[in-house]
């Protein structure tokens, strides 16, 4: 057979040419070599096959490790028959109200933080109702018990303007109101703050107000890892929130509890399961873009709380990684100069509410029985 018809026979498969291997000793030296253009371009085609299979394998794993929430502990069960539902632009709003002291028309609304609920509250409820003729908690649009709607662009504005819903939903518009917040709920209560003192349309009429260990200014939060990762992630969000299960959740939660202080297991899973509910941990990273809107609108919610005649304090966890000590405290109190403060115990976290519930409560029923 002539060279010729060698080159050109047709069972001379090249492609099947190995670009790193030593050809077959009984490949002819005259067959067609592959160029080192030829052999990158492979080498890239294989890179880009993988790349696409890890790309249709993560969210594949993603669904598979979307169990389903854990079921309601007998006390969150409680918590929720206990309470009631409005509606908010057609979700479901949870809240919970209990009336208390007789002859009182003192009236307390409670904010609570992010990722958890108005559950968060449930150590000093009894002593507030002690305190108040009418004590009321609600979950925000994404959170605990209430509707998580997704797509949604969930923002501090919506969030103020469904309390201000709840409050005329209660009969409350026209009764001055205290309120008691933490961590997420210290920028809503900021926004209801600024709305009341511009007599913005449907305001409440804030009588009082107390913040708790929450990051109001930007310059002195520090976001948890996973929390910036969420919020930061783009389209990759979506996938990693359903990554999130109870192991990494209880790792993260539990670093910015106090070292003496950390919530019982049981605590944990209540916490766990409010998140879970309804598919919360799927917005969470949604949720989160209100840590951006604490920056963009700085002006507007500092503004407010330096501004207000409205009386204030602040009752701070001094353990608190996410709002450090002293650094958040003494500018707090640098541009905060008409309210007034409580430092719990060294040893209390962001949860001051939950790690130390009497000293919480001494501390604010001081404040709100000096005026």
């Amino acid at each position: 057979m002539s060279v010729n018809s060698t080159h050109f026979n047709p069972s001379a498969k090249t492609t099947d040419t190995h670009c790193d291997k030593p050809q077959e000793s009984r490949m002819s030296h005259d067959s067609p070599q592959p160029t080192g253009s030829e052999c990158g371009s492979t080498r890239r085609a294989s890179r880009e096959w993988w790349l696409h299979v890890g790309l249709l394998c993560i969210p594949l794993l993603a669904v598979y490790l979307h169990i389903p929430p854990p079921q309601l502990s007998p006390a969150l069960n409680t918590w929720r028959s206990s309470g009631h539902f409005f509606t908010f632009r057609g979700n479901n709003i949870f809240y919970k109200e209990s009336v208390g002291v007789v002859g009182s028309s003192d009236v307390l609304l409670l904010l609570h933080g992010f990722p958890t609920s108005s559950y968060d509250w449930y150590k000093i409820w009894d002593s507030l109702t002690q305190r108040f003729n009418r004590v009321i908690a609600l979950d925000f649009v994404g959170f605990g018990f209430s509707d998580k709607p997704r797509p949604h662009r969930y923002s501090i504005f919506e969030q103020a303007s469904v309390v201000e819903a709840l409050v005329a939903h209660l009969g409350l518009s026209e009764q001055r109101i205290n309120i008691l917040s933490h961590d997420y709920g210290d920028t809503v209560a900021l926004e209801l703050l600024y709305r009341s003192d511009h007599n913005r349309s449907g305001h409440i009429i804030i009588n009082s107000l107390c913040l708790s260990n929450g990051g109001i200014f930007p310059e002195t939060h520090y976001p948890r890892f996973v929390q910036k990762v969420l919020k930061d992630s783009g389209f990759i969000s979506p996938v990693l929130t359903r990554l999130i299960n109870y192991q990494l959740f209880s790792r993260g939660i539990r670093d910015v509890f106090g070292p003496y202080t950390q919530p019982t297991e049981a605590e944990f899973w209540d916490m766990w399961t409010g998140i879970r509910f309804n598919d919360g941990n799927l917005v969470m990273d949604s949720i989160l873009q209100y840590i951006n809107q604490r920056l963009k609108h700085r002006e507007r919610w500092v503004g407010a709380l330096t501004s207000t005649s409205t009386p204030l304090h602040m009752i701070y966890g001094p353990l608190d990684p996410v709002n450090p000590h002293p650094e958040f405290i003494q500018l707090y109190q640098k541009l905060v100069q008409r309210s007034t403060v409580s430092v719990l115990d060294e040893h209390v976290s962001h949860y001051p509410q939950l790690e130390d519930p009497t000293g919480f409560f001494n501390a604010y029923l001081s404040f709100i029985n000096s005026f």
